[in-house]
């Protein structure tokens, strides 16, 4: 079985990429399968060899043909990425006898893709964040920026229209929020659910409970203060303007935020003087080493306002602390609200969320009872179940390919 792997890249730091790398360094050790991979930067993948020879491929490694890539916006690096990729499986087919019995994609990457696991309906977030790309609501200097991103995700779209609708096409979603908009948007009804998942021996509770108060010492938390924490990128999209305005409704208490994530904490400035909570909230660079993170948390708090799967929330869970997410973050399908978390129906009650973080505090043992809870159900969705599935849905599009 040769599989073609085509991401424009693939690393540990990102959701979708890390997936994937989770995904074919499992399945490259199992018999039978042999990989190659299509992009122009792998980093961080450990335990698998790599090389840009074609020929015998040793058990467990991966091949990979580093495809060229060039400077510039990203509208024009992702198209020469479409192009330069099929050029080059084009070349390997023709000049090398290099032929795949299947071509696996994470989202849009070429026409020709035998199964795609998408992580994000692009056609979904344009609605939702078409208020964000007004020019007339925007300073001048900022236009230029937002045409770029329009132009980027009109591509996207009319992509997504071109290529997911296609019978022959197999998809995987990674929640059911994510099938049930391909549904919605292009008509796919028997689209595969692969929930995302969590590295176990990285994230678990008796990792965080012994690094706990070297964590507060860092970041200079009171044994008395009670932190909330948000990590990624996007704190609009995650939900952070909501949780501010929650935090507002809870002045008495003394609680703390820690935003953890790559993003502009300028324009949230003003906002926290406006709510009175400038001194309760701290902003941290995205790090490797994220159990600093949960290890100084009492609670993981992310009214997410749209996401396919939000991985830190279920990272939370695997540590043992309580979450509070949304329905609209499609990892909320782990959660038994009320149970081994909370989920709210909308993120922008922020009196709701607000009655959620007052109850939290005032009762450490349901604390202790969702983060115990929380810790079980996360422990079901392991890396290894992820790949399996993958694995089964990739053996099923063969099955079916061949059928033809």
């Amino acid at each position: 079985m040769r599989l073609a792997v085509v991401s424009p890249f693939l690393d540990r730091r990102h959701g979708t990429e890390r997936c994937i790398v989770e995904q074919i360094e499992r399945i490259a050790r199992e018999p039978g399968w042999e990989i190659h991979l299509y992009s122009q930067r792998v980093e961080d993948i450990s335990g698998v060899r790599f090389s840009e020879k074609s020929g015998s491929v040793p058990p467990g490694s991966i091949v990979w043909h580093k495809v060229p890539s060039i400077p510039g916006p990203l509208l024009f690096q992702f198209l020469w990425w479409f192009l330069a990729n099929r050029v080059q499986r084009w070349f390997d087919a023709r000049f090398r006898s290099l032929r795949f019995d299947l071509v696996y994609s994470p989202g849009i990457n070429c026409f020709d893709a035998d199964a795609v696991a998408v992580h994000i309906v692009f056609r979904e977030f344009l609605r939702l964040a078409r208020q964000d790309l007004r020019l007339r609501d925007s300073r001048l200097t900022s236009w230029p920026r937002l045409i770029h991103r329009h132009l980027y995700y009109r591509l996207i779209i009319y992509l997504e229209k071109r290529i997911y609708p296609a019978p022959r096409l197999r998809l995987a979603a990674v929640s059911q929020l994510t099938a049930s908009e391909l549904s919605r948007h292009y008509g796919r009804a028997d689209v595969t659910v692969i929930p995302n998942a969590v590295e176990g021996a990285v994230f678990h509770p008796a990792g965080r409970e012994q690094r706990r108060e070297d964590a507060r010492r860092q970041w200079t938390y009171a044994p008395e203060d009670f932190v909330l924490l948000l990590v990624g990128n996007d704190w609009k999209k995650k939900g952070l303007p909501l949780l501010l305005e929650a935090m507002a409704r809870c002045r008495d208490l003394p609680l703390r935020l820690l935003v953890a994530g790559r993003d502009d904490a300028s324009p949230y400035r003003s906002l926290l003087k406006r709510l009175g909570v400038q001194d309760r909230v701290r902003f941290a660079e995205p790090s490797s080493d994220v159990m600093q993170f949960y290890a100084a948390a009492d609670v993981y708090v992310g009214p997410s306002l749209h996401d396919s799967f939000a991985l830190p929330p279920a990272e939370a869970m695997a540590c043992g602390l309580p979450v509070i997410t949304s329905a609209q973050n499609g990892g909320a399908g782990m959660i038994t609200s009320g149970v081994d978390g909370f989920v709210l129906d909308d993120p922008r009650d922020t009196a709701a969320l607000a009655q959620l973080l007052r109850l939290l505090w005032e009762q450490p043992e349901l604390r202790r009872r969702m983060g115990e809870r929380a810790a079980r159900t996360a422990q079901h969705y392991t890396w290894e179940r992820n790949a399996r599935e993958t694995l089964a849905f990739l053996a099923e599009t063969l099955r079916r390919k061949e059928a033809k």
